[in-house]
């Protein structure tokens, strides 16, 4: 499918409209933007906010210096995907009514991500997809993310894909090679930006998070879906036995707000000496975080791209994942909800990063060589969209 922008006749800027509704598209986003902010007489973007996690979305936004021009406040209290779908998909069709951009570029594989390609595509806009090609296979894993990609690759004009593995992936869906380009994965470049300035001055985060001091620290996430139930409680009984088992350990657990998370997190792992259950944190707190852990243990997708570059064990609590470069590399390893296999993996983790002092100066001013980026994606992201679209 090849589409023209929707003013094929347009002068110089540029105006794509920007779509993101969660801190993970947010923080994968704000790289394009801020590369756009050095071109403003040929990319002016037009920035849309869903709302789909308003507070996180927030702190991303500000700490970034980004200001969206449309703010949607889509979420409800119990709202379900098939409301938050609807909703989406008429607000951004208003939206692209108002505004008649040139294009549609939307991140990953959320909600906001599938209802904006969709509205685009009933407008016969050009999408532009960034980070195109994840694939598991299995459309029950992840869910429904898995579904929302491949809706949103239908209809997709340019496939910015993160690496030559995903591009493989749309290659072999039928997508011509003149719509696919290798960019790397934005997330890297938000990454190094934000470990240089955290570095620089840490005293405060020090301060409020004391545990991530120790020599020996585990962070870890969990929010997924399919993990909900059994998967989690299996997963916070493993953290609970390697608590004491490890007592020397610091275990940083920032809790997802969802409910579904909350209850049985604080249930079974409240009290525990050396388990930390902490608010959700700031992207750049959470970055710190992981740049002082040992070992994540991860449901995450963004986690699983970022924690290489940190000299960190990753460990990811999924069957299978659509991130697979890194497990390749072997610098990330699926262990899934497996009580006794967490516990296993994570206490080798944990021996081998005592052995290698990870968190020695010299180790920690190092970045790794990291599958998924070297940095400079939006530029080439950018690059690509006025190679295409020309004034």
């Amino acid at each position: 499918m090849t589409l023209k922008p929707s003013n094929p006749a347009r002068s110089a800027p540029l105006r794509p409209l920007v779509v993101f509704g969660t801190r993970p598209e947010a923080i994968k986003m704000c790289p394009i933007l801020i590369e756009c902010q050095k071109r403003p007489t040929e990319i002016a973007p037009i920035i849309c906010s869903t709302g789909q996690h308003r507070e996180m979305l927030a702190q991303v936004l500000g700490y970034f210096g980004i200001q969206p021009d449309i703010d949607l406040g889509l979420m409800k209290p119990g709202q379900t995907l098939t409301g938050l779908t609807a909703a989406c998909l008429t607000a951004v069709d208003q939206v692209i009514q108002d505004q008649k951009p040139d294009c549609v570029v939307v991140q990953g594989d959320t909600t906001t991500v599938m209802a904006s390609a969709m509205a685009a595509f009933y407008h016969q806009i050009p999408v532009v997809h960034v980070e195109a090609g994840l694939r598991t296979g299995d459309l029950m894993a992840p869910w429904p993310e898995e579904f929302n990609r491949r809706v949103a690759g239908i209809v997709t004009e340019l496939h910015c894909a993160p690496t030559e593995r995903s591009a493989d992936a749309l290659r072999r869906e039928g997508v011509p090679e003149s719509q696919i380009r290798v960019t790397g994965n934005t997330v890297i470049d938000a990454l190094l930006h934000t470990v240089a300035k955290e570095r620089s001055d840490d005293a405060a985060l020090r301060e409020k998070y004391p545990a991530a001091t120790a020599d020996s620290v585990v962070l870890i996430t969990g929010h997924r879906r399919e993990n909900f139930g059994g998967g989690l409680a299996d997963t916070c009984d493993a953290i609970m036995e390697l608590a004491k088992t490890h007592a020397e350990t610091q275990f940083i657990y920032p809790v997802h707000l969802n409910p579904n998370v909350q209850g049985p997190v604080h249930e079974r792992l409240g009290g525990l000496p050396n388990v930390h259950l902490v608010k959700p944190a700031d992207y750049p707190e959470f970055v710190w975080l992981m740049d002082r852990a040992s070992v994540v243990l991860t449901d995450s997708g963004g986690v699983q791209e970022e924690a290489p570059s940190l000299h960190c064990a990753v460990l990811v609590t999924r069957e299978k994942t659509e991130r697979p470069e890194a497990v390749d590399a072997g610098l990330a390893e699926l262990v899934g909800t497996d009580k006794q296999k967490i516990i296993s993996r994570v206490s080798h983790a944990i021996a081998e990063r005592s052995k290698n002092a990870k968190n020695s100066q010299g180790n920690r001013d190092e970045i790794v060589l990291n599958p998924y980026g070297d940095g400079k994606a939006s530029q080439r992201i950018v690059d690509w969209m006025l190679e295409r679209w020309p004034s």
